[in-house]
């Protein structure tokens, strides 16, 4: 029991993507840098707590909304550092639903509260590789942009053009943006980001991001954000009404 406690403050991926990620697991451990018997413990934990959940759930009580903690520094952020709310996306660029939320929701935040400095923004990576082979790729890229200052312009272009982050066009996209377009590439296939965004995808778990976008709004804090999740595509209502909830201090 006191190795499952150790583990309750990991939420449980779907078993769909558990189980993809269980067969990618012991076929890349040694890539992973993790021993296959680790990596099996690993999923075994998360599967015992999604059993104990699911457990709670048939009790018929209703649950309350998932909570998280963040330590926000050194991640991307857009709009002022002293903005009282903040709103972190985890985020895979071949989403079609993160995509619904960057072409429809996404322009109205930015221009209503993250420009007049009521919301900063962060962006954080949960890549689901297993069914979107393009998404790490893509996340990687990011990264390799903001070493040329450019991260949130290719992030904008990624995140409407979800079909469109074959190495080539991630390529003519960095031309386009004027960044060096050889360094660039060096960065991607290179995988220098790849332990970073492999850590964004942990915590994402750890938190219970069941699927993308996943949100955590809440108040500002001096390292990050204490908040409640919001998993999926929400629309421009619900973050009102998170952002009025907090304004009210509820």
């Amino acid at each position: 029991m006191n190795r499952i406690l150790r583990y309750t403050r990991w939420a449980v991926l779907p078993l769909a993507l558990l189980m993809p990620l269980d067969a990618q697991t012991k076929k890349n451990a040694k890539d992973e840098g993790i021993t296959r018997e680790q990596a099996d413990q690993i999923l075994n934990e998360l599967r015992q707590i999604r059993q104990l959940l699911e457990k709670e759930g048939e009790k018929g009580a209703a649950p309350a909304p998932a909570r998280a903690k963040l330590n926000l520094e050194g991640f991307q952020m857009l709009g002022r550092k002293d903005a009282p709310i903040t709103v972190v996306e985890f985020t895979d660029y071949q989403c079609p639903f993160c995509r619904q939320f960057h072409t429809t929701v996404y322009g109205d935040l930015k221009k209503n509260f993250i420009d007049t400095g009521k919301v900063r923004f962060y962006s954080r990576d949960l890549p689901l590789d297993s069914i979107h082979p393009d998404a790490f790729r893509a996340a990687e890229a990011a990264r390799c942009a903001a070493d040329q200052g450019q991260y949130w312009k290719l992030r904008d272009t990624m995140g409407a053009n979800p079909n469109k982050l074959d190495l080539e066009s991630l390529l003519a996209d960095a031309a386009e943006l004027k960044m060096n377009v050889d360094a660039f590439r060096t960065c991607v296939q290179s995988q220098k980001y790849k332990e970073a965004v492999q850590t964004d995808v942990l915590e994402a778990m750890k938190i219970g991001a069941e699927a993308t976008p996943t949100f955590v709004v809440g108040k500002s804090t001096p390292q990050g954000v204490e908040g409640e999740l919001m998993v999926g595509a929400q629309p421009y209502t619900e973050f009102l009404k998170a952002f009025s909830k907090l304004e009210a201090g509820k």
